[in-house]
């Protein structure tokens, strides 16, 4: 599939946001596809060159990144998510699937439980759980302090090790800070190409609401247990299509648990598959294993 069958579409929804997306021709079969926190579709670009072009692919940039406006400050996942829906209203999207990445798959999670008959199958790749994010302080030797987990944003949005530092970098441009962020923890093995990393850095600049989505991870649970710090709404029993969970072996970001919550909490409408030698980004650890695997659970 190459790049000029590929389009930017934009949607202004009723509450003010003007939401971009990419659309990829294909055929009948559809994909919706969500990105996580500081990125935005840009970083599905191998995904949307390189799956089958049987399906038809959209891919959205949630509001606050890319290239749609964030005039309204998120809140919660649920304010995504209900962006997501405006959109696949506007343009007539039905029947089909998502696959929601990291923090994407908490959004996906909620577009799902709230709004059934839209999404026929559910891809959760290296997905935040079902119960949230927990967000914590750090002690002086640099560890999480799991004593102190934050409770608001202003706790968040003040925190001084990760989301100062990190919003720094943003505010100046710090291309270097970033990549050693995301070489430390993301690209742990395999390295994108040079000029398609500064691609994707710049592609990280563009966000604008860091803080609020730590924030929004921090307080979502749409599980039917207590998280610690807030007892769950239960909405994840409105999950009752077919859900794959990936997780790669070697994923620094999102830690086993998170996967066997989700496994446990939709229950037995949910497989897991653990993708060999990846990290948080097996689209580029190994893109063909990722698209095998997808591809085998879209077409069942």
């Amino acid at each position: 599939m190459t790049l000029s069958n590929i389009k930017y579409n934009y949607v202004t929804l009723p509450n003010g946001e003007t939401i971009a997306y990419q659309e990829r021709e294909g055929g009948e079969k559809k994909v919706l596809l969500i990105h996580g926190n500081m990125i935005s579709s840009k970083h599905w670009d191998l995904v949307i060159e390189q799956m089958d072009p049987s399906y038809k692919i959209y891919a959205v940039d949630m509001r606050g990144f890319g290239q749609s406006s964030y005039h309204n400050r998120i809140q919660s996942i649920k304010d995504f998510s209900d962006d997501i829906k405006g959109v696949v209203d506007a343009i007539g999207l039905k029947d089909f699937a998502i696959i929601g990445w990291s923090t994407g798959g908490s959004v996906s999670m909620q577009f799902v439980a709230d709004y059934p008959g839209y999404c026929s199958k559910l891809v959760l790749l290296e997905s935040t759980s079902t119960r949230g994010v927990p967000f914590y302080g750090t002690r002086e030797d640099g560890q999480p302090d799991f004593e102190n987990r934050y409770t608001t944003f202003e706790q968040i949005k003040n925190d001084k090790d990760k989301i100062l530092p990190t919003q720094r970098a943003y505010d100046t441009k710090d291309h270097a800070f970033l990549k050693a962020v995301w070489n430390a923890v993301i690209y742990t093995k395999i390295q994108p190409s040079e000029d398609k990393y500064e691609e994707y850095v710049n592609d990280m600049l563009t966000q604008r609401n860091l803080a609020e989505v730590y924030h929004a991870l921090n307080t979502f649970n749409i599980s039917e247990k207590h998280n610690g710090l807030l007892e769950g709404n239960g909405l994840v029993k409105n999950i009752t299509i077919p859900v794959l969970v990936l997780r790669g072996d070697r994923d620094y970001v999102i830690p086993e648990q998170m996967a066997e919550e989700i496994v446990e909490d939709i229950g037995k409408n949910a497989r897991f598959v653990e993708l060999e030698d990846c990290g948080h980004s097996p689209l580029i650890d190994d893109l063909d294993q990722m698209l095998q695997v997808i591809s085998e659970f879209l077409e069942e």
